[in-house]
């Protein structure tokens, strides 16, 4: 009987110890993430075998401390560049999901310089704010790049007038500001927000010159941003001046209620 008290003694003594360590543990482990931020990630929203290719019913949300999470990690906004993938390795229900084990481009992984196609250049212009569609223009997204510049007029060269054409049509944006379009990664102080003042572009290196040298040129580069579907190519666009313009308003609005709203005139 005494030996069986002992035991029991030894049990109960045994699990307050336990509980009391967990309960120490856990109070320390608060104390060091207090005030620490949260932020969401994507995870297995089920278990994934290798060779998975990711729905979007594959993925779900995760809420984790900003700290403990590397650049591998895939973010929330990254979840079109991974939908149609192929899972690498296995992943367990909730798992973080991380770059390295999705079969994904290595140029959307880490780096500016690996983004790039061969042949390509990056160039970054001082473009933000209603510029850049009040600055939701992102990475991966194509635009149309505008300029508005002062020359001299053609009929009386001694005056300046203003002109605005399209430079480029369908660029890709690689960064904004120091957001890439890797898959969110981006440098400390980075807001993900929508405050940037310089958009980075994929171009050719005879592109990069007519841009820096449009940029020089006393006016003012704007973006037009395009359905990321959207491929198409105007080959003869106008030079807009005021003289253009008070030709072709009438013209350019018959143009858009018939071929854009579809209607009649009455």
């Amino acid at each position: 009987m005494k030996q069986k008290i002992i035991l029991v003694i030894s049990i109960v003594a045994g699990l307050s110890a336990f509980w009391l360590t967990s309960r120490y543990l856990k109070a320390e482990r608060d104390k060091i993430y207090e005030g620490a931020e949260r932020i969401q990630i994507l995870a297995a929203a089920t278990d994934l075998p290798a060779g998975t290719v990711l729905r979007a019913e594959d993925v779900g949300k995760k809420f984790v401390f900003k700290a403990s999470i590397g650049t591998q990690v895939v973010m929330i906004e990254d979840l079109s560049a991974i939908i149609g993938k192929r899972v690498l390795y296995a992943f367990r229900r909730n798992d973080p999901l991380i770059w390295s084990h999705i079969d994904v481009p290595e140029r959307m992984r880490s780096g500016l310089a690996s983004t790039l196609q061969p042949g390509l250049r990056a160039i970054s212009l001082g473009i933000g704010g209603e510029a850049a569609v009040s600055g939701l223009v992102q990475p991966n997204d194509r635009v149309d790049i505008l300029g508005t510049f002062s020359f001299p007029s053609r009929t009386q060269p001694a005056l300046m007038e203003s002109v605005t054409l399209t430079v480029l049509q369908d660029v890709t944006v690689l960064a904004t500001g120091q957001r890439m379009a890797k898959g969110g990664e981006a440098s400390e102080g980075d807001s993900r927000s929508f405050g940037y003042s310089t958009v980075t572009f994929e171009v050719t290196s005879r592109e990069a010159e007519l841009l820096v040298f449009a940029q020089h040129m006393r006016g003012q580069l704007t973006l037009a941003l395009r359905h990321p579907e959207d491929v198409s190519f105007e080959r003869t666009l106008p030079e807009v001046d005021f003289n253009y313009l008070e030709k072709s308003l009438p013209e350019l609005n018959l143009l858009r209620q018939r071929s854009i709203r579809n209607k009649t005139e009455l």
